[in-house]
């Protein structure tokens, strides 16, 4: 993996933030906003080489840190060390280090999760939000782990997930084998989904019961296309072989915890934002975007057409221009 990332990466760096060593990798000048990039699970900072890349060639300051629990980042203990506090303090925990005052912040999928809560939680830190894939929601009127269990049954793999060691055992048996599963584009006949918003009748078996499928996932017999290089599906597999997966899944372990803390927060987001959608996305289809109009103002948003989950590495140069053109038209450096 050093080799790839010594190719395709700028040069590791590390800095003490919010009580854990955070590896991150900026790229660009440093003047203007940057934009700090948030990946989600199960990934790494390596997802974002394509825009660091990008944004360096354009002039524009980009950091894409290992978060915690992942990578060459920390990993701490305590599941509760993975709630939206620690998670977004350490964000702020990097401006500081960076002697940055407010940053816009991008994220895919839980990292997507965590950018919506920055101005929620951080509004002076906060210049705007990216959203990929991940809308932004408002809380729920009840626990979401009870929700998404009477909704999408006990296997839904959020749910899966609540149960200490066992998914994360179950995914690092054969890291290999976990990663095909997930990194590869959607089926091309793959049906519309309605996402979390999927209704189950009574009886009728688990909605994404994702962890039952890796183990009975037969990578020979998938016939989706890759996205990634052999090289670079190598550098996740070595980097989750040696980290296992449960701090990422810990992030998970937090959402009822993350629900009861955020009773008190605002529920409008009150800075420029971007949502980027993908067409063939499964788990977070456009339609979960429907309504954000509600809770923020100053929206735009863009749908990535023919791309699955992963979005930011299936269609690089579709997102590095979207984000370029949202950036150079509200914050022109």
């Amino acid at each position: 993996m050093t080799d790839i990332l010594a190719r395709q990466m700028p040069p590791v760096k590390h800095a003490h933030v919010n009580g854990v060593d955070m590896a991150y990798y900026e790229a660009g000048p440093r003047k203007g906003v940057p934009v700090i990039l948030c990946h989600g699970f199960p990934e790494l900072a390596f997802s974002w080489r394509h825009q660091l890349r990008a944004f360096e060639e354009a002039g524009l300051w980009a950091i894409a840190p290992d978060q915690r629990g992942y990578g060459l980042t920390d990993r701490p203990g305590p599941v509760e060390a993975y709630d939206l506090e620690h998670l977004t303090g350490d964000l702020v925990g990097l401006l500081d280090h960076l002697g940055v005052e407010k940053a816009v912040f991008c994220g895919h999928d839980w990292g997507g999760l965590i950018v919506w809560q920055m101005p929620l939680l951080h509004p002076t830190r906060v210049a705007g939000v990216i959203g990929v894939n991940t809308p932004y929601q408002p809380r729920a009127p009840f626990d979401p782990i009870a929700i998404m269990r009477a909704r999408l049954g006990d296997e839904m793999y959020i749910v899966h997930f609540q149960k200490p060691g066992e998914a994360d055992a179950i995914l690092a048996k054969d890291v290999a084998k976990t990663m095909n599963f997930f990194l590869k584009r959607p089926p091309p006949a793959q049906a519309a989904s309605a996402g979390f918003a999927t209704e189950r009748k009574p009886g009728d078996p688990s909605v994404f019961p994702l962890v039952r499928i890796v183990e009975a996932y037969d990578p020979a017999n998938d016939s989706r296309e890759k996205f990634l290089t052999d090289e670079e599906f190598a550098a996740f597999v070595e980097a989750f072989e040696r980290t296992g997966f449960t701090g990422g899944i810990n992030w998970y372990r937090n959402i009822s915890r993350n629900w009861e803390k955020g009773a008190s927060l605002p529920t409008t987001v009150d800075v420029p934002s971007l949502m980027i959608m993908a067409e063939n996305d499964a788990v977070l289809p456009p339609s979960a975007a429907d309504g954000m109009e509600t809770y923020i103002a100053d929206l735009e948003k863009s749908l990535v057409s023919d791309c699955g989950h992963w979005t930011q590495q299936e269609r690089p140069e579709a997102v590095n221009r979207i984000i370029l053109d949202w950036m150079n038209r509200r914050f022109p450096r």
